[in-house]
């Protein structure tokens, strides 16, 4: 029989829940600790397209996939390339009736979902892990402002990309790309705004030119975000999520002087900006200092740039390192035997990933992408 160490999931997204409702199907107790105050307490950001290798294989193994399917919106999967000048369609794809295989979900919808088996009470809220220590007897201490949150034989950072739990086996951290997203909301559209609502068409529309881009997806309750991206100028800093917080619509426009009306009435009808993006990635990490009692899943393990496919590959770490407690001898060999498969693959993926958004938001990227999507390479 395996054993069954005490075990610790830091972070309830994606790849935590679903974690966890491994460990919950096999009868095995885990504690999920949760920075957020709720489940809703943020804004939890735009929509997702789950694979059926990764995401949905978690959703299966989480015996999660059937409702996801039934919650899934299968009718957003289609694809726009637009010009950035004229803004005239270059590109559609438009996945016929039932043959879509990555439909698309809300992420609040989603965290909902893999809820539901557990229970909210079931996480430790409002709980945000400062550091975690080494106790004398090998096991690992969760430490939080307040003091001690427990003593536990296994660590799970599930934490994302400024994992707390990361920095107890190695020092590398995200490093920014250079290219910073801000995000907008547009509500109602379907009956508010039909001419944006059109243009974006049920999925995502891209539009990119010279380093910069505006990238709109449809999400569901008839909204749609919009992503206005941009490289940084040499007079911010590296942290342009703190320097451009308080840009206004107006100002977004001026950095997007040319660019056809149609693309700019998606920022100019837009009820708020949401939140200002510095998007990061991980430097690629081969090995780190593996130590008993702790060890990483999600963008905690690898940051990637947001392509479709940090989420999914969190939520596959997850299945595997669940499934590899739970059918092992050993826990200690089954989580060394996950880690060098994870970082195996995410190293691979890792490199394609940070090459593709590099490409994309060239002078080039307009190309690259129509490459990318003409010959469905993806990474």
């Amino acid at each position: 029989m395996p054993q069954q160490p005490s075990i610790a999931i830091v972070g309830a997204g994606p790849a935590g829940l679903t974690a966890a409702n491994i460990f919950h199907r096999h009868g095995w107790a885990c504690s999920l600790f949760e920075a957020d105050a709720s489940a809703t307490s943020r804004e939890q950001g735009g929509s997702l397209d789950l694979h059926p290798n990764e995401g949905q294989l978690g959703l299966k193994k989480a015996g999660l996939l059937d409702a996801f399917l039934a919650a899934a919106r299968h009718e957003d999967q289609e694809q726009r390339i637009v010009d950035y000048a004229s803004g005239n369609l270059v590109y559609k794809e438009v996945p016929e009736v039932g043959m879509g295989e990555r439909p698309e979900i809300d992420r609040y919808l989603l965290r909902r979902l893999l809820l539901q088996p557990l229970g909210e009470s079931a996480i430790h809220w409002n709980t945000p892990i400062e550091r975690v220590e080494l106790t004398a007897d090998g096991r690992v201490e969760l430490v939080t402002k307040l003091g001690s949150a427990g003593v536990f034989n296994l660590v799970i950072g599930a934490d994302g990309a400024w994992s707390k739990v990361r920095a107890a086996l190695t020092e590398v951290r995200p490093d920014y790309t250079g290219v910073t997203f801000v995000e907008l909301l547009l509500n109602d559209v379907d009956r508010q705004y039909p001419v944006q609502a059109e243009l974006v068409g049920h999925g995502s529309l891209f539009s990119l030119h010279d380093g910069m881009g505006i990238i709109a997806q449809r999400n569901g309750n008839a909204t749609i975000r919009v992503y206005a991206a941009f490289r940084t100028l040499a007079a911010e800093t590296n942290r342009p999520d703190k320097t451009l917080s308080s840009i206004t619509q107006q100002q977004l426009l001026s950095r997007f002087s040319g660019w056809a009306p149609s693309l700019l009435s998606l920022i100019t009808t837009a009820e708020k900006i949401i939140a200002v993006r510095a998007i990061v990635t991980l430097p690629v990490i081969q090995n780190w200092h593996q130590r008993d009692g702790i060890t990483l899943i999600g963008d905690a393990a690898h940051v990637m740039p947001p392509l479709g496919v940090g989420v999914n590959l969190a939520m596959l770490d997850a299945a595997e390192l669940a499934e590899a407690l739970v059918q092992g001898a050993d826990w200690r060999k089954a989580v060394r035997a996950f880690e060098e498969a994870m970082l195996e693959r995410s190293s691979r993926i890792s490199v394609q990933c940070n090459r593709a958004f590099d490409q994309m938001f060239s002078r080039s990227g307009l190309q690259t992408l129509l490459d990318d999507v003409q010959t469905h390479r993806g990474c």
